[in-house]
């Protein structure tokens, strides 16, 4: 009980400041698409095998560069519902361009780091021929429209350097074309995460190519931004605004980085405050995150959540990540949290039939005052 009550008063508190609306605005947003994680089942087996213990970590246990079929089961889903204005439930869907060229860096013998544009990397995995033209139909759709998470969704300098070392573990997880470190979940997975502010060089350069590469896949820029793993330093927030972006995708709490792992400090932000630049912080303030939160119910989670969210006249900004979705690696994986989602958004048209859906970067738009949110 003592529990529930903390939770109720921090979902309270966490919707207090900030920009309002009478409007009931929906917002989902996905990250992780188009980076990989484990290859395959036969991968993840030899990992296993190799005495890894992946019980406790959940992209290692369960995500996996996104198939033909998981997106097309997900567009089921989402196209099936309507908002009061007519259009669909949409994902942002944020989105790497790039995972890392394995051949390359390879043949440099680690010297230097490669990356190659995700369409040639799902070129060389099964069943996914069709992503790219899926992503850009479900973006004509109005249900899936990608945004901007990263080049590559790796810490290129923390991960060439454990490959230097050559240890045992990383050529192994190297050889079988992943970024694996053979413990923990995250997998320098914490891309603006840094040793020394000099490695902001390498990250905004990243950055940088990242938002030139999405334009080129996708034929427009992204005007938002999601730092991996919630983590950055503001400084990086300069290039991004050079790149087109305006707003950025967040939690209440950016982790710092300190230059050593796992130490950070931390920064509040509240929906619609401004950095120097004028962009705009967007504040996830609901979850849905089956694969892993384990809750025993999360869909009634999130509608509490969303149910808060409208009390104080705020956006419900729902989080739920593409690990959610796939199926490749446990496919009752999928099939459970497809369910779980039809349920939620059911039960949010029948709480708040008045309910619209939109993109980030439109919400960010009606917070800007770039569009009317009545």
């Amino acid at each position: 009980m003592l529990t529930r009550l903390k939770s109720g008063v921090a979902r309270n508190i966490l919707n207090i400041p900030g920009w309002r609306t009478k409007k009931r605005i929906v917002v989902f947003e996905s990250d992780d698409w188009g980076s990989i994680r484990i290859p395959s089942i036969e991968v993840y087996k030899k990992f296993l095998s190799r005495g890894f213990d992946l019980s406790g970590s959940d992209y290692n246990r369960l995500d996996m560069l996104e198939s033909n079929e998981d997106l097309e089961m997900l567009f089921g889903v989402l196209n099936t519902f309507r908002g009061s204005d007519g259009n669909p439930p949409v994902f942002t869907a944020n989105c790497v361009v790039g995972n890392p060229d394995f051949k390359k860096i390879k043949q440099s013998e680690f010297t230097r780091y490669y990356y190659e544009p995700v369409n040639e990397t799902l070129k060389r995995y099964p069943n996914r021929d069709q992503v790219v033209l899926l992503w850009k139909q479900g973006d004509n759709k109005g249900i899936f429209h990608p945004q901007f998470h990263g080049r590559e969704h790796v810490n290129i300098v923390r991960w060439m350097d454990a490959l230097k070392k050559r240890t045992p573990e990383i050529m192994f997880t190297f050889d079988n074309e992943t970024t694996f470190s053979g413990e923990g979940d995250y997998n320098f997975m914490e891309v603006l995460d840094y040793n020394s502010p000099d490695d902001l060089a390498v990250m905004n350069e990243s950055l940088a190519e990242g938002l030139d590469d999405f334009e080129q896949l996708f034929g427009y820029r992204s005007k938002s931004f999601i730092p991996p793993c919630y983590t950055w330093n503001t400084e990086v927030e300069k290039v991004l605004y050079a790149g087109g972006v305006r707003y950025i995708q967040g939690l209440a709490i950016q982790s710092v980085p300190t230059g050593t792992y796992g130490n950070y400090k931390k920064k509040y932000h509240y929906l619609g405050q401004k950095n120097s630049m004028d962009q705009l912080y967007l504040i996830r303030n609901c979850f849905f995150e089956p694969s892993l939160t384990k809750l025993a119910d999360p869909v009634d989670d999130c509608l509490r959540r969303i149910k808060t969210a409208f009390y104080w006249n705020k956006p419900a900004i729902i989080s739920t990540h593409r690990i959610n979705y796939i199926g490749g690696l446990e496919e009752r994986n999928r099939a459970d949290n497809l369910n779980l989602l039809g349920t939620l958004i059911k039960q949010i048209l029948s709480h708040w039939p008045e309910v619209v859906f939109v993109a980030s970067d439109k919400l960010g738009d009606l917070v800007a005052g770039n569009s009317k949110a009545s």
